[in-house]
């Protein structure tokens, strides 16, 4: 009888080797459920796209993206569609110059099809001639990769984090930075500095980021982008387009391409 997906990760957490590459099938709209590695963990799927809930914040992983999550890190994985993961655990003990914080990737049509290759290396044997040099270019092409702007910080402090939380819930939402300080009882100057402390980012930066990410969801499942645009608070879908080319270098349409 095949595994569940979610019984199968477990065999790759503690072997040996510095590099190992796991492939996985899930049906659209499961997830993984709340667990950690004690490897880092480059998230890539081939088909579908992911929505990574970790402690540290939120991602949306798209085709030609992958996550860098680094050990220990706790995080669940959903699907939108049916999704097929590669998977390669590094531990970053052996492997140095590997990035320092969790993030989303570009994957490169090389780093992509490295990935592909490295499901079939035996997990338990130590690669030998072609296949060490395959392990190799593939760290290389990890380390060179570009990382791209779709992290979604999470503040811990309760208040805002119930404040980030209305603003994903409902991306459309147009108050103002002093309706949305008076929701949670501070001044409008406390809840800029508050933003910037907890996330890094100024208020403005963390909605526009929250709209991006559900939009990037919404398109990948198809979505009219006139319907994205309206839904994620923009007045025209020409609007959205600027504000998602001005972040990403592309348009909406080409993003998936």
């Amino acid at each position: 009888m095949a595994l569940h997906p979610s019984e199968k990760h477990p065999h790759f957490d503690h072997l040996p080797r510095p590099l190992v590459v796991m492939e996985n099938r899930w049906p659209a709209g499961t997830s993984t459920g709340w667990h950690t590695h004690p490897t880092g963990q480059l998230l890539y799927a081939t088909e579908g796209v992911m929505l990574v809930n970790t402690d540290a914040g939120s991602w949306v992983v798209t085709p030609n993206r992958a996550l860098w999550m680094l050990p220990r890190l706790r995080h669940n994985v959903t699907m939108s569609g049916d999704v097929l993961i590669r998977t390669a655990y590094i531990d970053v003990a052996k492997v140095p110059t590997l990035p320092l914080a969790s993030c989303v990737m570009n994957v490169s049509p090389l780093l992509r099809e490295l990935l592909v290759e490295a499901v079939r290396i035996s997990p338990s044997e130590e690669p030998q001639g072609r296949d060490a040099r395959l392990i190799d270019l593939l760290l290389d092409e990890i380390r060179m990769s570009p990382v791209l702007p779709l992290h979604l910080p999470m503040p811990d402090e309760g208040r805002l984090r119930k404040l980030c939380r209305a603003l994903s819930d409902n991306p459309a939402a147009d108050n103002s930075a002093a309706e949305w300080a008076t929701s949670i009882g501070v001044g409008e100057r406390t809840l800029h500095r508050m933003f910037v402390k907890e996330t890094g980012m100024t208020f403005a930066t963390w909605r526009e980021q929250a709209r991006l990410l559900h939009a990037l969801q919404r398109i990948a499942n198809g979505d009219k982008i006139i319907d994205v645009a309206l839904d994620c608070g923009y007045a025209s879908p020409s609007a959205f387009a600027a504000m998602f080319k001005r972040h990403f270098g592309v348009t909406p349409t080409r993003f998936f391409i």
